[in-house]
């Protein structure tokens, strides 16, 4: 390790400060031989925790360097083994919480940076961000106390967590993230959220159950189809809410769902796999339905799921 590297590491931890001449010097120094060493890494975490309001130059140096240091120092590059998986999360966690929000945003980075990553960082990871949402206090909220709502931040953490590279099925959301996403929305129904929140919600469940992306990268066309969704007049969520929120729903709903299903589909073209792959089997259809029938309530949100699922299939979910 270069001495000048591990100096200016131990004295930005002295002092709780790093200036951006100081973060350009680390930047040469550290990537001296083309890569980063262990001890190297450990200081970098020390002055982390050291510094009283690390700037945006050092959080990006921080991430963009350790983030490097694990997917790619054990070969083969691009594959984050279970060792060192748990090694990161050892030296991030603090009392089962993540401290800082740079070590978040690292947390985060590693995720998307690798080709594969144990299941365990992942799960760590959406563990941190819904405790954070249902305590109310963590990084995202930086340092005040809020239990209301999924804030913006939040919001787009889960959305790179979720759709990470690194994760068990890339580009979708696994049965793990659905139920989580259902964890989140039953918590902050009636709480003010993000914009984003309920698209995020939507588009979560929907690539679970409708198996968008499979177990390759939602292309960038299946991906405009999506997008297209929810921003198509007419058909978006905003006026789904609208006809729905006047309609009847009667005792023949809790039976099925073909009262909010009886509507015009949008049915994309799609290759014959993905096109086998959107439709319901009926273990997700009975898992669709033990979630939305849990508060015995159909709320704004599963109501905007069900048109997804609907325009997307194009036709009724399986009945149990």
């Amino acid at each position: 390790m270069s001495m000048h590297f591990r100096d200016l590491t131990a004295q930005a931890a002295a002092d709780g400060a790093i200036s951006a001449e100081e973060i350009l010097t680390l930047r040469g120094a550290g990537w001296a031989d083309g890569q980063m060493d262990p001890e190297e890494a450990e200081s970098l975490f020390l002055a982390n925790e050291a510094l009283r309001n690390p700037g945006p130059d050092w959080c990006d140096f921080f991430v963009e360097a350790l983030s490097e240091f694990v997917v790619n120092t054990v070969e083969p590059h691009g594959y984050v083994d279970q060792l060192m998986g748990d090694e990161l999360v050892s030296r991030i966690d603090r009392d089962g919480r993540v401290g800082t929000m740079t070590e978040l945003e690292l947390l985060v980075r590693v995720l998307e940076k690798a080709l594969s990553v144990p299941d365990s960082l992942k799960a760590y990871a959406l563990r941190q961000l819904e405790d954070i949402v249902l305590s109310g206090e963590g990084p995202t909220r930086a340092g005040v106390l809020d239990p209301k709502g999924i804030n913006e931040v939040e919001c787009r953490l889960l959305r790179r967590v979720i759709f990470a590279a690194g994760g068990d099925r890339p580009a979708a959301a696994s049965r793990a993230e659905a139920e989580m996403l259902f964890r989140l929305k039953d918590a902050t129904l009636y709480d003010v959220n993000a914009p984003e929140w309920d698209r995020l919600f939507v588009q979560g469940v929907g690539s679970y159950l409708l198996g968008f992306g499979g177990k390759e990268p939602l292309s960038r066309e299946r991906a405009a189809d999506l997008e297209a969704f929810m921003n198509r007049p007419g058909a978006g969520i905003g006026s789904f809410l609208r006809r729905m929120l006047g309609a009847d729903v009667d005792a023949e709903t809790s039976k099925g769902f073909s009262s909010l299903l009886s509507i015009t589909p949008h049915t994309p073209d799609l290759d014959d796999e993905v096109e086998e792959a959107a439709r319901l089997t009926e273990s997700e259809e009975l898992w669709l339905l033990d979630h939305i029938d849990a508060d015995e309530e159909l709320d704004p949100l599963e109501k905007a799921l069900l048109q997804f699922i609907a325009e997307e299939t194009g036709e009724e979910p399986l009945r149990s």
